[in-house]
């Protein structure tokens, strides 16, 4: 709940409005695990609270470690399914990754997400939780929705989630300590640069339109030339940075004229693009690109003026890398 909503709350249970804000210091800052620990709450009004609300947090059921320090978590969620989250720690960052659906809509070639289909929205609460009852937690130095799910296809509960982690009242964080991740879809993503101040990444992975439907059937929707345009009309100059997703595929979109029409789709557009490996994922056809031709169209973009990385891949081995998020039933049979 916001704020106002909490202090709504008070007022209805007969409270003074200001326990409102209490309520929201103890989950959002002390992060609470029961409304019995909100000490400085009347016995009293605490018992009627609780005849009412829980503070919904859920642990996760399911822990698996990488060699680099990476874990990937298993969180149940309000409708029985589950969602898998990613805790990625480095040097003096830690970044969780974080879901806002139960397996996606948008059915991507390369990714295993996708693979899964489509079972359902993450609320609010499901979305808020994966930070809350995180075991690291207090460690956190920045959020990616680039999890399991579009995030503009469940706009108003990420909307809502991006608001209380950086509202006053709730996490505080700055909002450029979160990045939220889409393929661009029309009309949402207006809203989401409009209503939200956090960073944005747009899962580009080929410059060429056509090329791009293969392996993003979004892209019929809401081509990557029309989102660039879109884009142009926000200043990326200052505090909120626009990055571009690029997943190297071996002979198919890492060839010096895909480089070339990249530097001319972005012309014009202060921005970053991010290279990502490929990593396998079933019966798909599709391989990655050798270490030499990435550096090599890192080193093209980078000397066009388009400031490119190639992101470190992590937690391969568990599964918990870009595009391999899964929780269709098998998986998580197999882990009981």
């Amino acid at each position: 709940m916001t704020l106002p909503e909490l202090k709504e709350v008070a007022r209805q249970l007969g409270m003074p409005a200001f326990t409102g804000g209490q309520i929201a210091k103890w989950m959002y800052t002390q992060h609470v695990r029961s409304i019995d620990e909100m000490t400085n709450i009347s016995k009293q009004n605490r018992a009627r609270l609780e005849e009412i609300y829980e503070i919904g947090c859920t642990g996760p059921i399911d822990a698996q470690h990488s060699k680099d320090g990476t874990i990937k978590y298993l969180f149940p969620t309000e409708n029985g399914k589950f969602v898998e989250t990613v805790f990625i720690p480095e040097d003096d960052r830690a970044t969780l990754c974080v879901s806002c659906e139960v397996g996606c809509k948008m059915n991507c070639l390369f990714c295993q997400t996708g693979k899964q289909g489509f079972e359902g929205e993450l609320s609010v609460r499901d979305i808020l939780n994966q930070v809350y009852s995180l075991p690291e937690q207090e460690r956190l130095t920045n959020i990616v929705f680039m999890g399991q799910g579009e995030p503009m296809d469940n706009l108003d509960h990420v909307l809502r989630a991006t608001e209380i982690l950086t509202a006053s009242y709730g996490y505080a964080w700055s909002p450029k300590r979160i990045t939220v991740s889409s393929v661009g879809i029309k009309g949402k993503l207006k809203r989401f640069l409009e209503e939200s101040e956090c960073q944005v990444a747009i899962s580009m992975h080929s410059p060429i339109p056509e090329q791009r439907a293969e392996l993003m059937p979004a892209e019929r929707g809401y081509s990557i030339v029309d989102i660039v345009e879109l884009l142009k009309n926000y200043d990326f100059s200052h505090q909120r940075r626009l990055s571009f997703e690029y997943i190297l595929f071996g002979g198919l979109n890492d060839s010096m004229t895909h480089a070339r029409e990249i530097v001319k789709l972005l012309k014009g557009l202060d921005c970053r693009v991010n290279l990502i490996r490929f990593h396998q994922i079933p019966h798909v056809p599709l391989h990655g690109t050798d270490e030499k031709k990435i550096e090599a169209f890192r080193d093209y973009l980078t000397h066009h003026g388009v400031f490119t990385t190639i992101r470190a891949s992590r937690g391969q081995d568990i599964y918990a890398a870009c595009g391999l998020l899964s929780t269709a039933k098998k998986i998580v049979d197999e882990r009981r």
